[in-house]
């Protein structure tokens, strides 16, 4: 086997088992242990898979507290706002997803005539002194490691709406698992704005790229944008070109 296809082979039976021992690997791709150790470092320098005692793992989800999320990469996530707040318009009716970066485009879309539905709890406070901002929130059960309301009843809340824009927030992305987020309640509200958005827009920063947490709410053929504060690594650039999406960042 082609060393390419045995590096992708091993990395789906990881992923499929969870955890495995070097032993297991060596037994199932019949090559020696040096081989199985240079494959899985490949692996894991491009954080694909993490090592564990005497084998190799699926990167454990990524979970932050929310207040660490909002402090952490605070420049980067003003940058990603300012960068999706160009392609907010006098006029538009947006669904703000809950979200640290997401709550920073506040910042630059303030002075803008804007209809915006959110779940979104400090946006909707932080807001309060802009009367040019309608504000409408969809209600449901208050998650606080979120900071934002979830639930059937927002889900339903959402439903009633139509979008031109939706700005979308993800705790890490991946191109095999998607747009992530840590709070299942959430990715039921997720879906239902994308659904009901014309144009579905992503802000991630740089950190989140390769990373994943518990549940997937969307996939890159399903967005048209990407918004970030670097150059994202080239198989992002890749996929999203293959698609015809586009991945936005400072040049």
């Amino acid at each position: 086997m082609m060393k390419t296809k045995r590096i992708t082979s091993i990395l789906d039976y990881v992923q499929e088992k969870h955890s495995v021992s070097l032993d297991d690997l060596v037994k199932e791709f019949n090559v020696s242990k040096n081989t199985i150790r240079r494959d899985v470092q490949e692996l894991v320098d491009q954080k694909k898979l993490q090592k564990v005692y005497g084998g190799v793992s699926v990167p454990k989800p990524l979970t932050v507290p929310y207040h660490d999320r909002k402090i952490r990469n605070f420049k980067e996530k003003a940058l990603i706002a300012e960068l999706a707040a160009d392609y907010i318009e006098d006029g538009d009716i947006v669904f703000l997803d809950s979200g640290t970066t997401t709550g920073a485009i506040l910042e630059f879309i303030k002075n803008k005539s804007l209809t915006i539905v959110t779940n979104n709890m400090d946006f909707t406070l932080d807001a309060t002194p802009y009367p040019q901002l309608q504000i409408y929130g969809t209600g449901g059960v208050f998650e606080r490691s979120t900071r934002s309301y979830v639930g059937m009843d927002s889900a339903e809340t959402i439903a009633k709406y139509n979008f031109n824009k939706a700005i979308m927030a993800t705790t890490g992305l991946s191109i095999d698992k998607g747009f992530t987020n840590s709070s299942p309640l959430e990715t039921q509200i997720k879906r239902k704005a994308m659904e009901k958005s014309e144009t579905i827009f992503v802000l991630a920063d740089n950190s989140k790229f390769d990373r994943y947490s518990i549940t997937t709410y969307g996939y890159f053929d399903e967005i048209d944008y990407i918004i970030t504060d670097q150059e994202p690594p080239k198989n992002y650039l890749d996929t999203t070109s293959e698609i015809k999406k586009q991945i936005i960042y400072p040049m």
